[in-house]
């Protein structure tokens, strides 16, 4: 399969038509059809993606190995199921509910029944023994794993599929272990000495505790999220004082969990959030200070004691890190922190197509993008876009014939960002079934804020066109849709309690009724016979 060039460059032309705020319907309709396009081959290659791996399933457990190679005889919590089976079961869920409910829930079960070790917490399992990995359990190796299946995998899941699937449960059940054997890790914890795993178990905790506090009301996850944050904001352990601070992944996550903390206290407890406000701006000030290139772009490593460089080479997911500074500027106002943003944000078409994130890897690619999308929801930019379409291209270029992409864990990240890239291209709506027969577009006037919609058949197709809903709101119960690391954007979302008229065209000329958001959130039904084109405008009453 490869990647559609031509169609790239024909999608940046429409861009730049459509950008501007027009009246011209047909010059909409025009740019949500190459939308559509892009989208289709996303979802294509992401099934396609879950196939191939589906291929290197264990035969007796049912389960991925953690990668091709070295790993090919074991699964693990923090590679095979954070990164690879979680996004298998996205793709799924969107693009093949029968895999859904059957080979992705039995895999679940699978995972849950043979890797558990302590309290529901898994740990490494070999295929070749049918059993643990190791004799004895390795409790900082199962913390770090659990903490990682939680965070990267499942919260997820839980923000884009809801609270009611069998993948809410497992996850409720390891943090429930964790409680029994975490509260804050330094690096004098046996098996954590002197490694970046500790701000990066720590900021995942941050960043999960805050979530499920709000999503589920219970004080119990505040309470703990404040004693990491206590650790860091309120004593002598701010990340702004280590010889080395990793601002890139695997490191960087104490910075958004911190940012997520102090969102979080700014609802619930202003007092706290003011004690700790020193210390946090004193990071992300160092950071801003010693941790940028010129153009914006991040360091691997510094020294903020002493300002020196530790890796000069460029941070891949400078998205995680600068979703700290916009959640800050949301609720304090910083301007000069939104401005950092809009300024590493300029020089990514100039200076970062067909750049080496990672060598030859694609999940620099998958960060890097994700980073992008997730900005661009919040400050939407042309040139972004742009290049966000030709990255796009080339990561989806790396994809080999049977569905792999590197044969490893990360592959899944893949899955992820191109999920992330479908539903922008059709600004969050979706059809259900899923048919790759099937193309679904869309693009939002930003004058009106007017949905535009083609959906064209190759083939006999009747099922639902669904719209997305605010998930921060009503899924997590955020009261801000702040941008947090691994999340889905939202882009048009339907509001039970507003009413839109719907106006669909076609060769006799258009139609209107009026239509409730409640209708919009519950689908509307859709028919189409082979090579049809249907054309919808959501408009606001």
């Amino acid at each position: 399969m490869k990647p559609i060039t031509l169609l790239f460059l024909l999608s940046g032309w429409l861009f730049y038509r459509c950008a501007e705020p027009t009246s011209n319907n047909e010059e909409l309709f025009k740019q949500a059809s190459v939308n559509g396009l892009v989208a289709k081959e996303g979802y294509a290659r992401s099934l396609h993606f879950v196939k191939g791996w589906m291929d290197k399933r264990d035969s007796v457990s049912g389960l991925i190995p953690e990668n091709l190679t070295r790993g090919i005889d074991t699964w693990n919590a923090h590679n095979s199921a954070a990164d690879n089976y979680a996004f298998m079961v996205l793709t799924a869920f969107m693009t093949d509910k029968n895999l859904y409910n059957t080979v992705m829930a039995d895999m679940l079960k699978a995972e849950r029944a043979l890797t558990s070790r302590i309290d529901g917490m898994p740990d490494d399992y070999s295929f070749s023994k049918q059993g643990f990995l190791r004799d004895s359990a390795d409790m900082a190796r199962i913390i770090f794993g659990t903490s990682e299946y939680i965070k990267d995998g499942l919260i997820p899941l839980l923000e884009y599929i809801g609270p009611s699937s069998p993948w809410q449960g497992r996850m409720v059940e390891m943090l429930n272990g964790l409680f029994k054997h975490y509260t804050v890790l330094t690096r004098l914890h046996e098996g954590f000495r002197n490694k970046a795993a500790v701000e990066e178990v720590n900021g995942e905790m941050l960043q999960t505790l805050c979530r499920m506090y709000w999503t589920t009301g219970e004080q119990k996850y505040l309470e703990r999220a404040l004693i990491i944050g206590d650790h860091y904001l309120n004593g002598a352990h701010n990340p702004a004082d280590l010889e080395v601070l990793r601002i890139r992944d695997h490191g960087c996550e104490i910075i958004g969990g911190l940012s997520e903390l102090y969102v979080t206290l700014h609802f619930v407890d202003p007092g706290k959030k003011k004690s700790y406000q020193k210390e946090l701006y004193r990071l992300l000030d160092r950071v801003l200070e010693k941790g940028r290139k010129e153009d914006g772009m991040f360091y691997n490593a510094i020294n903020p004691v002493t300002g020196e460089v530790v890796d000069e080479n460029v941070v891949d997911n400078f998205g995680y890190v600068y979703n700290a500074y916009y959640s800050v500027y949301l609720i304090d106002g910083k301007q000069e922190y939104k401005d950092a943003v809009i300024h590493a944000m300029k020089p990514l078409y100039k200076n970062y197509r067909n750049f080496r994130w990672e060598g030859d890897s694609h999940d620099g690619y998958a960060d890097a993008i994700e980073s992008a999308i997730n900005l661009y929801n919040r400050i939407p930019d042309d040139t972004l876009m742009m290049w966000i379409d030709s990255e796009m291209q080339v990561m989806f270029g790396m994809q080999k014939e049977d569905g792999i992409i590197g044969g490893w864990h990360g592959d899944g990240n893949f899955a992820r960002t191109t999920l992330m890239y479908c539903l922008m291209k059709s600004q969050g709506t979706t059809l259900q079934p899923w048919n790759d027969q099937v193309i679904l577009g869309a693009v939002l006037d930003q004058n009106d804020s007017t949905l535009f919609i083609t959906v064209e058949s190759g083939t006999e197709w009747e099922g639902k066109l669904e719209f997305d809903i605010a998930r921060h709101k009503e899924v997590m119960h955020l009261p801000i849709d702040y941008p947090r690391i691994n999340q889905f954007p939202e882009w048009f979302v339907a509001k039970k309690e507003r009413m839109y008229t719907l106006t669909e065209f076609n060769s006799e000329g258009s139609f209107s009724k009026d239509v409730s958001g409640e209708e919009l959130r519950q689908g509307i039904d859709l028919k189409l016979a082979k090579g049809e084109v249907k054309k919808i405008k959501i408009a606001l009453d």
